[in-house]
């Protein structure tokens, strides 16, 4: 984890320009302190899998920032900002990388911008593997041997390797097991949940496109052919009892809840955040609508965040 963090350190495109001279003015109080996150590592170990992962959690990610601009950061973020998270990607692609040290020392030892590093270790022999695979050139080789380049690059982050908050080793990760560790790290509760939406669909329109799981309520006695009932739809209290109150109808949605709940579980430990449940009838007003919400009020209750979308209702 980070410094400060319960668990020990592991060694396992375009920005907004600051103005010269506004940076003061737009400089956020210290009582709410920007959180900033510096990625920096080798080449090759996973520094945009990170970056893209860190997106995906609602931080503000800027690649390959120039250190000239690290203490003028402060300036994108205000009181009342959406964007109070930064991750900075720093690389020895940057002109002024050697500067860097010097710039990351001055903030930290001022106070002008609390920030962490996260830098990410691999072995010489899994970073030619990689390089191999891509077919690309290392930035630091020119025209030397991979190794010689991947070796000038280890001598070039040392100092800023040292200044680490947390080190993550990323020579026996898949990019999926990378993602899962920063979101170890970082993740709140709230973001570590899964997505549901549940959509009623009618067959005779086709089966949704995006759905992850289909279900057929069609074995449910059909509402149109109830005179009084037809010209309602799943929304209204009398078609919902009646769908609801059919032998197994209740069973069903606490027993297909009971089986997504396991489900997401599995969703969620393979970084898949957003699911469609799509529950059909044969036209996507009656009865696939009450199921459709009975379930989704199951979920919720079971603490999934859920929204209820009825695609084809309204088509008759």
């Amino acid at each position: 984890m980070m410094k400060g963090m319960s668990e020990p350190t592991e060694h396992t495109g375009s920005f907004p320009a600051i103005i010269p001279g506004e940076e003061e003015k737009a400089r956020l109080p210290h009582s709410n302190p920007p959180e900033v996150l510096i990625i920096a590592g080798m080449s090759g170990a996973g520094r945009t899998r990170v970056a893209d992962t860190l997106e995906d959690l609602d931080w503000y990610v800027i690649d390959n920032l120039p250190a000239v601009l690290l203490s003028s950061l402060t300036g994108l973020i205000t009181s009342d900002a959406t964007a109070t998270r930064l991750a900075l990607v720093v690389n020895v692609r940057s002109k002024d990388f050697s500067e860097l040290i010097h710039t990351l020392d001055s903030l930290r030892e001022s106070g002008t911008l609390a920030y962490r590093v996260l830098f990410l270790e691999c072995a010489d022999e899994v970073l030619v593997k990689r390089y191999e695979q891509v077919r690309r050139p290392h930035p630091l080789q020119g025209d030397g041997r991979l190794l010689e380049g991947i070796h000038a690059e280890r001598r070039l982050l040392k100092s800023l390797k040292d200044r680490a908050d947390t080190i993550i080793d990323t020579s026996t990760y898949s990019v999926h097991d990378l993602a899962r560790k920063v979101r170890a790290l970082l993740a709140d509760e709230a973001q570590s949940d899964i997505r549901v939406t549940v959509m009623s669909f009618g067959f005779k329109y086709g089966l949704p496109v995006d759905a992850d799981n289909v279900v057929d309520v069609r074995f449910l006695p059909n509402p149109y052919w109830v005179t009084e009932l037809r010209h309602l739809t799943g929304h209204d209290e009398a078609v919902a009892g009646y769908v609801l109150s059919q032998p197994g109808a209740r069973k069903f949605v606490e027993s297909y809840a009971e089986l997504v709940a396991g489900i997401l579980e599995g969703y969620k430990r393979e970084l898949k955040p957003f699911v469609t449940i799509a529950v059909g009838c044969t036209g996507g007003k009656h009865r696939s609508v009450a199921i459709a919400e009975a379930l989704s009020e199951n979920l919720r209750a079971r603490g999934q965040a859920v929204r209820t979308h009825h695609r084809d209702l309204g088509r008759e």
